[in-house]
């Protein structure tokens, strides 16, 4: 007897809010059946005809192939988004890997196992009684449903059982001789990876459907306002680091963890590290520049993640002209350097305030904004304190956004941003629209939105 076919068909791809993590869009009368493979490779569902994968090892891309393949051999019709397939067809290895001595497919069996620990804690099947962190990372004792009783080590996709007990009392009393003091109750606050992951996963949706509305409830969406470019919305940095690397081809992408992704110049001489789950707070990209591969450090930036891309992207495109080398550590910095990196504020009629320690230049408009140099921290240059700060929103000491540079940056660099700031313009979406947001039906399931975007496995290509 012939092998049913199944009438079902599935669309993958990325997740448009979560770097690694793949959607799947399920049609047709069999869609039930597709589902069922789809969980066994480890998708949930977040709607009726759509499905997510987020796991805590990145490996999405993998094992959403493996989902595709069982697919096609029950006879569904599969399409993988370009992007999706780019991932899957891309060679990725873990960067300082602690167990260096395993190969790809063993690696993948110790994260596989580390996935399955996080799955049991998160459904429940696995209860922590207690945690500690042990010198880098975080240990933990729990217990399963079936009344075994564990030691856990690590985290992510290092967590791994190092004991086994069969009482939960004998678990717990070894737990507190070894770690002592360092034992707290509970279970360890989530991983920035754990939250990510859980938050793609968290939005279920009724399957009842949803009306779409008439044309006379629907709200206009609203324009977004054009203004100048620091009062801009921070806009997209993924897409700007991406079409950064696709631009220049000097530039090469390593990824040393789960998180940051490290963008090298062919000369290995500069290089800026981007974290993808930067929060308020963070610094969002790290840019420094070096006499050569081995020689000591010229400069450095920090930007947050507030940054508007338009400025940052200004900022990118002057290290690819060739300015991100700047004068070596023992240079002075000159009025002559200061009049060189402002002259676009300047020139548009920023006014300039001078005190003992500080030249500032504010901008003219009504919206707040900045370049600051701080002549004691570049009298120390050496020193923790930053020389310059260019910043946008509320304070310059407590700004919404900010770029922050050492005292070598180039002045040919400084008057690039400076240049934007003068001249540039962005968007913002109406300061009304956000503070009353309209009421919206949706025309198709939401997917939950992470409060920022994570990547998959620490890659090379």
């Amino acid at each position: 007897m012939p092998r049913p076919v199944l009438d079902a068909q599935v669309r993958l791809a990325l997740h448009p809010d979560h770097t690694s993590a793949v959607t799947a869009t399920i049609t047709g009368p069999d869609r039930y059946l597709a589902r069922a493979t789809l969980a066994e490779h480890g998708f949930r569902w977040t709607s009726d005809e759509t499905m997510a994968l987020a796991r805590i090892d990145h490996d999405e891309p993998h094992y959403a192939d493996q989902a595709a393949r069982a697919l096609r051999e029950d006879g569904a019709t599969v399409e993988i988004d370009p992007a999706l397939q780019e991932e899957i067809d891309t060679e990725w290895t873990y960067g300082n890997y602690p167990m260096d001595w395993l190969t790809r497919d063993e690696i993948r069996e110790v994260s596989a196992e580390a996935q399955r620990i996080h799955d049991d804690i998160a459904a429940g099947r696995l209860t922590i009684r207690l945690h500690a962190v042990d010198s880098w990372t975080t240990v933990a004792v729990g217990t399963y449903t079936d009344g075994k009783s564990v030691h856990l080590h690590g985290e992510d996709y290092l967590r791994q059982e190092t004991m086994d007990y069969q009482s939960e009392a004998e678990a717990v009393a070894d737990f507190h001789r070894q770690y002592t003091v360092a034992v707290r109750p509970g279970p360890a606050p989530l991983t920035r990876t754990e939250r990510a992951a859980a938050e793609v996963l968290a939005t279920r949706h009724s399957e009842t459907p949803v009306l779409a509305p008439t044309r006379r409830s629907a709200p206009a969406e609203p324009k977004p306002e054009t203004l100048t470019v620091y009062a801009a919305d921070p806009g997209d940095h993924e897409a700007l680091l991406n079409n950064f690397l696709k631009s220049n081809g000097e530039w090469e992408k390593y990824r040393p963890h789960d998180e940051t992704t490290i963008v090298n110049h062919e000369s290995l001489s500069l290089r800026a590290e981007f974290l993808h789950e930067a929060a308020h707070g963070d610094s969002a990209w790290t840019i420094a520049a070096y006499e050569s591969p081995v020689g000591e450090r010229l400069w450095h930036a920090t930007v947050t993640p507030t940054t508007p891309v338009e400025i940052m992207g200004a900022f990118l495109d002057s290290l690819a002209s060739g300015n991100g080398w700047g004068p070596g550590p023992a240079t002075a910095v000159t009025d002559e350097t200061l009049a060189v990196a402002t002259r676009p504020l300047a020139e548009t009629g920023w006014p300039l305030a001078v005190n003992a320690r500080l030249i500032e230049w504010t901008a003219p408009a009504e919206e707040p904004a900045g370049v600051r140099f701080d002549t004691f921290a570049a009298s120390q240059p050496n020193g923790p304190l930053d020389a310059w700060t260019v910043w946008g929103g509320n304070t310059p000491d407590q700004p919404t956004w900010s770029i922050r540079l050492s005292t070598h940056a180039p002045a040919a660099l400084l008057q690039d941003i400076a240049f934007e700031l003068a001249h540039g313009q962005g968007h913002r979406r109406s300061r009304a629209s956000t503070a009353r947001p309209a009421p919206r039906l949706p025309a198709q399931p939401a997917v939950a939105r992470p409060a920022t975007a994570p990547v998959r496995l620490a890659a090379t290509r």
